[in-house]
């Protein structure tokens, strides 16, 4: 550990800087300390990297999928920022030496219970890296951290970023190769695809180091050619290794890739019970005087200002690069021994929240509020105008045909904005979004009241009322995708950050039980055109908090806007949602020939949409987010989640007021239930993620139980009474909504490097309108088919989140 020279920033990202951890290929490392106090490391890449374009893609995608790798074994990826002015990351701290350092500087080679523990702990961490989709590719000395209780792997992932870029690049400059020369495969040496098993070669060349201190195929001994020759045609001096170890070892160093056991296979073969201390009491003394100097670690004073909270970084790389041996290369032209002293670092929580302030506890809940009340705005507006349509209808003598257009019409302008939306929030902020959006609102809700009191005294046509259900539609996409920016970005802190999508999650679960109370209500006791008013001063007061609520800066994506994909996208999706909603009209009961070529067209658009989007220099969603399964299966879940959520509410309601002649107000509190059960559904799969990270498990069984509540509405007559063939089946489909839901959309706007927050929320909320579209298509207008077709959907979804979701992890 190094005090921080003048050069240094005083701040990266959150964290304030420390201390120099040391440098290596990728760039310097610092150790640093976020707000709430834990210590952490970044490592920032070197300037000539962070000019490159294909770089930063390729970065961001590494370090995405990097933060997915779980295991004991390995130091986690925390944080990152692919769009700063140069690239950093932040990973778990881990307060050890390197193996290196313990090798040749403390203590000299291990003896055979710690190599066997050290073969078994890293073949561990290969296991969990793989599992993320991964090859680490420089397995080294010096990218495994020595403690007490084990060693632990860093860098998995982040040499893949180096690899293949165009012109002047690290790939093609003399002596400049993606590994180390002292721990590369044979593939490696021959510039071959690479498999698992090339990480396995390298942890035989780990285990030969550790046990004899010697470098294998005698790295330090011979220039680079000679020694890569070796590696790739001669077998490797096992002189020192231990006997009981040779066999393991000799199999790692197998020239063949596939003669060489898997990482589980090793596991299993140095698998012991033996409960001696991994490490001899000389190294475990060693590291108890690292942990020592760290707490006495204390930053030496700096002179001058207060580098600002976001400074750039590049100086004191350039300063670095400029010195004699600042740092060394991951592969210099002429070997000398293996000296990277690149110690991984920790990184805290996520940066601070694009847009908003990183918030403080009563902050935070505030924030958290706000976004559940937008969301419910939304909700309750549709609510409020499905109740209020039949009165409508009545009260303004309104034929059948002038009917039709109005909810479709509200699902194009949601759907049509979304992408902008999106565009918005990541370029200027959640909160510009928010404000937007209940602007709009306001303006849409006072227009449409103004205009039903005019087609009421015929001073107006019902084509000037679908204007206003258009205006409706933007500001409820402005809304929806500020509301689910600002859970994301709501805190840094992991287990902070799920229990706001948990709360998110339940007001899009169970709101329609709120929404259907409150239209009820106001329909019920006072006027359904009073309704149309209703919301009003609840916008009002939101948009006072929104007003208060504290931003930061907003990172917009890179590279020129978007707007070939706004464009794309908006039509695409907007006719899209158009077509879904109209091509089945209900109140003329026949199918509708234009609605139905609408929504092909929209089918067409929203498919170049997606093509146009996997090579958009400033893509929507982020770089590579159509190539992650799981993110791709959880836009899909939420789709068939809105089919769901449409079948228990919209036809639970419906069939209420007409079979059992429940007043709306009685039908709205009669679905309660689901609303308390998404609650507990929430909180139960935030509890789930928290303990294991696993998210496939309560996307599945969440949305069987939906299935389940659903399929028992749709088959059991209501007749039966409420407590008997309701309220059972509310209860399971709303714990199973609430269940699914967090998962669903912690994997669709994931914290993650790369990560378009604004565009990933704005896709994710297209899955309510399009979903309830397709519960429009498919009922048809019968009552019972609703709850049939959600049924159906929910079982859509367990499968869509068992075939993509697979082994992903949430931190």
């Amino acid at each position: 550990m190094d005090q921080l020279t003048p050069e240094d920033p005083s701040h990266i990202g959150p964290y304030r800087l420390i201390a120099r951890l040391g440098a290596g290929g990728m760039g310097l490392v610092y150790l640093g300390r976020s707000e709430g106090g834990r210590t952490v490391a970044v490592k920032v890449v070197q300037a000539e990297y962070a000019g490159n374009a294909e770089f930063r893609r390729r970065f961001a995608r590494e370090v995405a999928a990097a933060r997915r790798v779980g295991g004991d074994w390995t130091a986690a990826v925390l944080d990152a920022d692919h769009e700063a002015a140069v690239p950093w990351v932040a990973t778990q701290y881990i307060p050890g030496p390197d193996l290196h350092s313990v090798v040749a500087r403390d203590f000299g080679p291990l003896p055979e219970h710690s190599v066997r523990a050290l073969a078994n702990r890293l073949a561990l961490a290969l296991g969990a890296v793989h599992g993320a989709g991964l090859i680490h590719r420089d397995l080294k000395p010096s990218n495994v951290l020595v403690t007490v209780d084990g060693p632990r792997v860093i860098d998995f992932g982040i040499a893949r970023a180096m690899d293949s870029l165009a012109g002047d690049s690290l790939h093609t400059r003399t002596g400049m190769l993606i590994g180390s020369p002292g721990f590369m495969s044979p593939e490696q040496v021959r510039g071959l695809e690479l498999t698992p098993a090339s990480d396995v070669f390298c942890l035989g060349a780990v285990l030969v180091y550790a046990a004899t201190g010697r470098m294998l195929f005698g790295a330090t001994d011979t220039g680079l050619n000679a020694h890569l020759f070796r590696v790739a045609e001669e077998e490797a001096d096992l002189t020192g290794v231990p006997e009981a170890l040779i066999d393991l070892v000799r199999a790692c160093l197998e020239k063949d890739p596939a003669r060489r056991p898997t990482p589980r296979e090793i596991a299993e073969r140095t698998a012991t019970e033996d409960t001696e201390e991994w490490l001899p009491g000389p190294v475990l003394a060693q590291l108890g005087r690292h942990a020592a100097r760290l707490l006495d670690f204390a930053p030496a004073a700096r002179p001058g200002p207060a580098v600002p909270a976001q400074p750039d970084p590049r100086r004191a790389l350039a300063h670095q690069a400029a010195a004699p041996g600042a740092y060394t290369p991951t592969a210099p032209a002429h070997p000398a021994a293996p000296s990277d002293p690149a110690v991984p670092v920790a990184a805290p929580p996520a940066a601070p929240p694009d847009g908003v302030a990183p918030p403080g506890g009563g902050r935070r809940r505030w924030t958290l509020a706000l976004a559940a009340l937008l969301q419910l705005l939304v909700v309750i507006d549709a609510a409020v105008f499905s109740l209020s349509a039949p009165y409508l209808q009545r009260d303004l003598g309104l034929p059948d045909a002038f009917m039709g257009p109005l909810f479709p019409a509200y699902a194009a302008g949601l759907a049509a904005l979304l992408p902008l939306g999106g565009q918005l929030v990541d370029r200027a902020g959640p909160r510009a979004a928010v404000l937007a959006g209940l602007g709009a609102f306001v303006v849409a809700a006072v227009f449409e009241g103004f205009v039903i009191d005019a087609v009421a005294a015929g001073r107006s046509t019902v084509t000037v009322l679908v204007v206003a259900r258009v205006l409706h539609g933007l500001a409820a996409a402005l809304l929806t995708s500020g509301a689910l920016a600002l859970v994301a970005r709501s805190a840094t802190d992991p287990r902070q950050r799920r229990a706001g999508i948990g709360v998110y999650a339940v007001v899009t679960t169970g709101g329609g039980a709120a929404a259907a109370i409150a239209a009820g209500s106001f329909i019920e006791f006072l006027s359904w055109r009073l309704a149309t008013y209703a919301a009003i001063p609840c916008a009002l007061l939101a948009l006072i908090g929104a007003v208060r609520l504290r931003t930061g800066r907003a990172s917009g994506p890179g590279g020129p806007f978007d707007l070939t994909g706004v464009l794309l996208g908006g039509l695409g999706l907007g006719a899209l949602a158009y077509g879904l909603a109209a091509v089945n009209d209900v109140h003329r009961g026949e199918m509708d020939p234009v609605a139905a070529v609408t929504g092909l067209i929209g089918l067409a658009l929203t498919a170049a949409f997606l093509r146009q989007q996997r090579t958009a220099p400033a893509a929507l969603l982020g770089p590579d987010a159509l190539e992650d399964r799981a993110r791709c299966g959880a836009y899909a879940g939420l789709v068939l989640l809105g089919v769901a959520l449409f079948g228990l509410y919209d036809g639970t309601s419906v069939r209420l007021f007409h079979e059992l002649g429940l007043a709306p107000f009685a039908a709205g509190l009669m679905v309660l239930p689901a609303l308390l059960a998404a609650l507990v559904g929430a909180r139960l799969a935030v509890a789930r993620i928290a303990r294991n990270g696993q998210v496939r498990s309560p996307i599945v069984l969440g949305a069987l139980l939906t299935a389940v509540g659903l399929g028992l509405l749709g088959a059991l007559p209501f007749h039966l009474g409420y407590a008997v063939a309701v309220l059972p089946a509310l209860l399971l489909a709303g714990l199973g909504a609430g269940l699914a839901a967090v998962p669903l959309y912690a994997l669709a706007v994931p914290d993650a490097p790369g990560v378009r927050t604004g565009g990933a929320a704005a896709l994710a909320g297209y899955g309510t309108p399009l979903g309830t579209a397709l519960g429009t298509l498919a009922t048809g207008g019968a009552l019972l088919a609703g709850a049939l077709a959600g049924a159906v959907a929910a079982l859509l979804a367990a499968l869509v989140a068992g075939l993509t979701a697979g082994r992903t992890e949430l931190r």
